[in-house]
């Protein structure tokens, strides 16, 4: 009994994934494809900055959208760590373009 309902379980997860991996919400807007791929390019970034000792994760926003476009948002120390951010944003794999909207505030 417990090994066919655990069966069910998968087989409609299974089908559930295979079904909405390809589909778009709506026209122009991201496959849940490239959405989880920019959330793992978002992630990266934000590790990236988390273990760089000149930039500060905390203050610093990461959002990824269409086809590997970072846009950093938030505060920075310096006009160094603005950068700074901005180069590592632009070494992570599936990066395409970065906007450095980062304010520098001391």
């Amino acid at each position: 009994m417990k090994v066919t309902r655990n069966l069910a379980l998968a087989l409609m997860l299974g089908l559930t994934v295979g079904v909405t991996a390809g589909c778009s919400v709506a026209r122009d807007q991201e496959t849940v494809g490239e959405y989880v791929d920019g959330a793992g390019v978002t992630a990266d970034v934000k590790s990236r900055l988390a273990k760089d000792a000149v930039t500060s994760a905390a203050n610093i926003h990461v959002k990824t959208i269409d086809g590997g476009i970072v846009q950093l948002s938030g505060f920075a120390k310096s006009e160094r760590e603005k950068n700074r951010a901005g180069e590592i944003a632009r070494s992570v794999k599936g990066v395409t373009k970065v906007h450095n909207d980062l304010v520098v505030r001391p």
